[in-house]
């Protein structure tokens, strides 16, 4: 019977794909960096007569969801990490029988609605078992398509078990 705390230690994230790249309006970081109203922002970039309202190259602020069947936490948000963020963070989650993975959904914080990234599933058996495992790498999927890969370490504590 399996019962007790399992510890995820969040570590980093590699080549997530950034779901910033041309999506990020280039205007209102032109009005913030020039500290002037927007009427004094005249110089706009054109383009074929038309005003360049996308960015080139804005980094996406991953942050996940860890999910471990009803328990719910949040990372913190790596602000401008783009597709290689690192948190080094712990989670702590309180685990049973029934719980047989910790799902992680990776997104990008944006000022109107967070981008899905991408989905990992750790299952915990191995976890149960060994009672520590070191961090290692598990692929991020998107549309069942391989998108990147995230790095996490896994410690299990049973619970005391009282007669």
């Amino acid at each position: 019977m399996v019962h007790g705390k399992l510890e995820v230690l969040l570590v980093s994230a590699k080549g997530l794909e950034d779901t910033d790249f041309l999506s990020k309006p280039l205007l209102p970081s032109l009005i913030a960096s020039s500290g002037r109203s927007p009427s004094l922002v005249a110089k706009v970039p054109l383009c074929l007569g038309r005003l360049l309202l996308c960015s080139v190259s804005h980094n996406m602020d991953p942050f996940v969801i860890l999910t471990c069947r009803t328990q719910e936490q949040k990372s913190s948000v790596a602000n401008g990490a783009g597709s290689e963020p690192e948190w080094n963070e712990t989670f702590i989650f309180t685990v049973s029988d029934d719980t047989p993975q910790l799902h992680l959904k990776i997104m990008d914080s944006d000022l109107t609605n967070d981008d899905f990234v991408g989905e990992a599933t750790i299952p915990l058996e191995a976890v149960f078992q060994e009672g520590s495992l070191p961090p290692a790498v598990h692929p991020v999927v998107k549309e069942e398509k391989y998108c990147g890969e995230i790095k996490l370490a896994l410690t299990f504590t049973p619970a005391a078990v009282y007669h």
